[in-house]
């Protein structure tokens, strides 16, 4: 939460006070010609100011505080850091105030006007999920599209610097990043922990080694998910399953997980976790080296087909093990698809261009998102019932970058929409 200081330091920043007749306390003319650079690690608040006091130009750092004596109470009088400070800005003026040299430091007196101070408590301390709501009306369509444009690459750059730390973990293996972000996106959101545990329990080359051979890939999946554990289920695709893994487990030294973590209560059949490692598997199956043939796919369609593919026989007929159910096919539905694609395909793309320097790749991964449809989900709504409505992927995920990463956190200072409200 947002304190007065970080207040001052948004209103030095964006010069939200009155430029007239600026005074120090000592009553000498001040006119800010370069406020700074803001800093966010130790010493001096802003960096690199230019202010005019009196006839002379001076260039240095600026600290503030909300009261005169906190320079002494942080010992800035003894840190030979700040004898650059050639500005002291405060909104309360209670004592004079001295650098490490013994130098007088001039001050100036800002102060936050109530109409800033009402905006900031009512966006920062709303018990809303979106601060702003009843505002965002008064923002201009050209405000929010350029917003929204900065929104979309800020998440992709987030979620660009997680694949490289997944890179840095499986020695920049591509193949091995995105196994495991695809697995980890077929738990969609219920299960997506239990999933991404799932992928880093059975490395993607055990996988390869027998990618000719559906059943055993399905072995594989199942018995690493602790599925094939129980001994109630007596239909011969189960018990061959457990025979099957029970050699591979042997084979490459396995231990499975357990069955529990997998949840499903209140879950639609179709999104039960055991169709869902079906699927899985009959992707990674078919596909091979799945995101070989991604890089090599220019067309959005193509890679929907890549990934619709259906689950093996047993699974036409049945949701879970042991319980048959009428013969639908089993594959990923519209919205699953472009689940997938926003989630693991176009951040893995976005990620290789920037990591080789190929921009074709983040011009494709922006291209997908345009194209996919908007997503629905209770953010989205949020959003919508205040009167944004996005067109495509490309808008919901700016949307959902700025609920989780502003909106969630009240960082509305750091907030565009929050700035132009603010700053009425």
């Amino acid at each position: 939460m947002i304190d007065k200081e970080e207040l001052l330091h948004y209103i030095w920043k964006y010069r939200l006070y009155p430029h007239e007749n600026l005074r120090t306390t000592e009553g000498v003319l001040v006119e800010v010609i370069d406020p700074g650079i803001s800093n966010s690690d130790a010493g001096p608040d802003f960096f690199n100011a230019k202010i005019k006091i009196g006839n002379k130009l001076w260039a240095g750092n600026v600290e503030i505080h909300r009261a005169s004596n906190e320079w002494t109470k942080h010992r800035h009088h003894t840190d030979k850091a700040y004898n650059s400070v050639i500005l002291h800005v405060v909104e309360n003026v209670n004592e004079e105030i001295y650098n490490e040299k013994g130098q007088k430091i001039s001050q100036l007196r800002i102060s936050v006007s109530q109409k800033i101070r009402d905006n900031a408590d009512f966006l920062l301390f709303s018990n809303v999920n979106v601060p702003c709501h009843h505002s965002l009306h008064e923002i201009s369509n050209k405000q929010m599209r350029s917003w929204l444009d900065a929104l979309t690459v800020e998440r992709l750059e987030r979620k660009t610097n997680d694949i490289f730390r997944h890179l840095e973990r499986f020695n920049n293996s591509w193949d091995e990043t995105f196994y495991v972000l695809l697995t980890r996106n077929f738990g969609f959101g219920l299960n997506s922990d239990e999933f991404e545990r799932l992928a880093l329990s059975l490395p993607y080359n055990y996988i390869l080694k027998h990618a000719d051979n559906l059943f055993q890939v399905e072995a594989l999946f199942f018995g690493q998910a602790g599925m094939l554990k129980e001994e109630t289920i007596t239909d011969d695709y189960y018990i061959l399953l457990r025979k099957e893994y029970d050699f591979l487990r042997k084979k490459f030294s396995l231990k499975s997980l357990d069955n529990v973590l997998f949840k499903s209560l209140r879950t639609r059949p179709r999104g039960f976790p055991q169709l869902r490692i079906a699927e899985l598997a009959a992707v990674v199956q078919h596909a091979g080296r799945v995101f070989s043939a991604i890089l090599e796919t220019d067309d959005y369609e193509q890679m929907r087909i890549l990934f619709r593919v259906n689950a093996s026989e047993y699974w036409q007929t049945h949701y879970t093990f042991g319980k048959e159910s009428q013969k639908i096919p089993k594959h990923l539905g519209n919205n699953s698809l472009d689940i997938i694609l926003i989630n693991t395909v176009v951040p893995l793309l976005f990620a290789y261009g920037k990591r080789n320097n190929i921009e074709k790749y983040c011009d494709r991964a922006i291209q997908i998102l345009e194209s996919v449809k908007p997503e629905k989900n209770k953010i989205i709504q949020d959003f919508e019932s205040a009167g944004i409505i996005p067109e495509n992927a490309f808008d919901t995920q700016a949307l959902i970058q700025l609920r989780k990463e502003y909106c969630d956190q009240r960082k509305c200072l750091f907030c565009r929409i929050g700035h132009a409200i603010l700053s009425q």
